[in-house]
């Protein structure tokens, strides 16, 4: 199966930013892609910087976006995941990926579950945490595990989603980091999220798609100087090998995925067959004292 992870940057508005997603869906369209990957909250900047009223009115346009989204994905006949800004009712508010399926209909969605709250990443201000549990969205090419961003920190979310028959792990993803960090320490956090999502992979023996948006966007509050996101998206195998993997510009990240090698995968490492399940009863407790 072809894929593609489309990684942009924000272009000042809405309507701009969405124009030039466009562009990069007709493109891979034409390519022979079937599964095409938005990176987080893609529509807008990522407002989270900071914590201000204004911005849940992004919300407001809910229902004309799952329209509009849902015409692209019918036009450019492919599965589309999306990361949209969902407002259920006045001061309820959820992070939420739509996958839409070839015909434009909506296959499924996940209300993000793992809400951060560190500077310049105040999403609990804006995000309930989801209530859909973890469970793997059926389409026309296959069961999708669709994870969002900082769920990518948890092995929980990635295990449920396969032993729950998802047959790849996708994560649209925002993460960045600050121009005063040290180059030092920006390696350590590109490579720590690399390879926390290459262990799902290889833990799993399943393919994961992490796609991510890049560009520097600037504090609106001015408390903070801004983030710079650093891209980076990637497609791994299910033994964690990187199929393809973009840089920290714009791009349309293409990768062929063999759907039959998960199972060979497992059929040599059985990891799923070993798992000790009636020892793991600690894990429903938040710190064993």
């Amino acid at each position: 199966m072809k894929i593609a992870l489309i990684q942009k940057r924000y272009y000042n508005s809405k309507e701009s930013t969405i124009r030039e997603t466009i562009k990069d869906i007709e493109e891979a369209s034409k390519n022979g892609v079937e599964l095409i990957v938005l990176q987080e909250l893609h529509q807008n900047e990522y407002f989270c910087q900071s914590e201000d009223v204004k911005f849940f009115d992004y919300a407001s346009s809910w229902e004309e976006d799952i329209k509009f989204w849902s015409r692209v994905a019918k036009e450019s006949r492919v599965v589309l995941v999306t990361s949209l800004f969902e407002r259920r009712t006045a001061g309820l508010y959820h992070n939420t990926a739509v996958v839409f399926d070839k015909d434009g209909s909506i296959a499924g969605k996940y209300r993000k579950m793992h809400i951060p709250d560190d500077p310049a990443f105040y999403e609990k201000f804006y995000f309930t945490p989801g209530d859909l549990g973890f469970e793997p969205i059926d389409t026309s090419i296959g069961r999708l595990g669709v994870l969002i961003c900082w769920d990518q920190w948890y092995p929980e979310a990635s295990r449920i989603m396969t032993l729950k028959g998802a047959e790849l792990l996708i994560y649209p993803t925002a993460i960045g980091w600050f121009d005063s960090d040290s180059q030092e320490e920006k390696d350590r956090q590109l490579d720590a999220w690399i390879t926390i999502q290459r262990s799902h992979s290889i833990a799993n023996g399943i393919p994961v798609l992490s796609c991510n948006r890049v560009g520097f966007e600037e504090d609106s509050s001015g408390v903070m100087e801004g983030i710079r996101f650093w891209g980076n998206s990637f497609v791994v195998d299910p033994q964690g090998a990187i199929l393809a993997k973009a840089g920290e510009e714009e791009s349309i990240l293409y990768a062929d995925i063999d759907m039959q090698r998960t199972k060979e995968v497992r059929d040599i490492w059985p990891f799923l067959r070993d798992r000790r399940i009636e020892a793991y009863s600690d894990l429903l407790r938040r710190y064993c004292d």
